[in-house]
C-alpha cells in the first residue's frame, strides 16, 4: 500500500482509538539511599519501585497531527502488559554511581463502527528510559546527604499499528524515536528520626529534547540496616520533536519503592 495510503488509514485509526493507544507513554526513579559505608569501601542498595503515573501533553506519530493526552493511571493500567522499574546505587564515601531502568509496554485493540476500512485496529506501544548518573556529596554527616549529580538519560518510544478484516486487512505500520539528554541536579536525604528520613532530587536537562527534567520527594523509613521503604510523589516531563514525532508529555503520581541495602 502507498505511504498517502497508509498515512490515511493510522489517522483513521487513532480518530477511532483516541489517546488511550498513546498513553502507555510513561516511564520512572526511586532514590535507593545507599548508606556510606562504615570503612572505606563500597556500599550498594537496590530498588525495585513502582510509579502510578498519569501522562498528560502532546504527541505526534507516523506524520499526523498531534493528539492531545489526558489519561489517568487507571486509563495505562488496564492496557497495560508488562512494566518493570528498578535502580541501582553504588557509594563510596561522598562519590556514587546510579543507574535507572524504566520499561514499559502497552497493547490495546478496538473495532471498529462499520467495519468497512478495517473490522478492529490493533496497537502496540513500548517506552524505554534508562538514566546512569554519578554524584559527589558536598554535604555529608550522620543524618543525611546532599549531592551534586549529572548524568545521561537515553529515550526509547515506538509505536506499532495494524489493521484487521475490510480494506486495511493486513496493513500495518510502525514508529520509533530515540534520543539522549544530559542531566544535571541534586538529591539527597535526611534523618528526622532513627528510621524515618525524608528523600528528594530535582535534575534538569535537554540534548535532542528541548527539555527534560525530574522531580520527586517522598518518606522513607528504615527497618533495619539492609531493608527501608519510601513512599513520595514524582513528576517527569520530557519535550522531544523531530522530523514529526512529537513527545511532549509531563507525567505524575505516587510513587512506592522498597530499598535493599548490601
Amino acid at each position: 500500500m502507498k505511504a498517502n495510503s497508509i498515512s490515511a488509514a493510522v489517522l483513521f485509526s487513532m480518530a477511532v482509538i483516541g489517546p488511550v493507544s498513546a498513553a502507555d507513554l510513561q516511564q520512572p526513579f526511586i532514590v535507593p539511599d545507599a548508606k556510606p559505608a562504615e570503612d572505606d569501601g563500597w556500599s550498594l542498595a537496590v530498588s525495585p519501585y513502582f510509579w502510578a503515573a498519569g501522562i498528560s501533553g502532546d504527541v505526534a506519530q507516523f506524520g499526523l497531527p498531534e493528539v492531545h493526552l489526558e489519561s489517568d493511571f487507571g486509563d495505562i493500567l488496564k492496557d497495560l502488559d508488562f512494566g518493570f522499574m528498578a535502580i541501582g546505587e553504588a557509594r563510596h564515601g561522598r562519590f556514587s554511581i546510579f543507574g535507572d531502568v524504566i520499561y514499559t509496554k502497552v497493547s490495546s485493540g478496538v473495532s471498529t463502527p462499520l467495519g468497512i476500512v478495517a473490522e478492529s485496529v490493533d496497537t502496540t506501544s513500548e517506552t524505554f528510559a534508562g538514566f546512569v548518573g554519578a554524584g559527589y556529596a558536598i554535604f555529608q554527616d550522620d543524618r543525611g546527604n546532599l549531592d551534586v549529580v549529572a548524568g545521561a538519560r537515553l529515550w526509547h518510544v515506538s509505536t506499532e499499528i495494524s489493521f484487521s478484516g475490510g480494506l486495511l486487512d493486513g496493513v500495518s505500520d510502525s514508529d520509533s524515536a530515540t534520543w539522549v539528554d544530559a542531566m544535571v541536579g541534586v538529591r539527597g536525604r535526611y534523618f528526622l528520626t532513627d528510621s524515618l528520613y525524608l528523600s528528594a532530587w530535582g535534575l534538569i536537562g535537554a540534548g535532542q529534547a528541548d527539555l527534560d527534567w525530574d522531580i520527586a520527594a517522598g518518606l522513607g523509613y528504615e527497618f533495619n540496616d539492609r531493608i527501608s521503604a519510601v513512599a513520595g510523589y514524582r513528576a517527569l516531563g520530557v519535550d522531544y520533536s523531530n522530523d514529526g514525532f512529537v513527545f511532549d508529555v509531563v507525567q505524575q503520581g505516587p510513587i512506592l519503592g522498597l530499598v535493599v541495602r548490601f
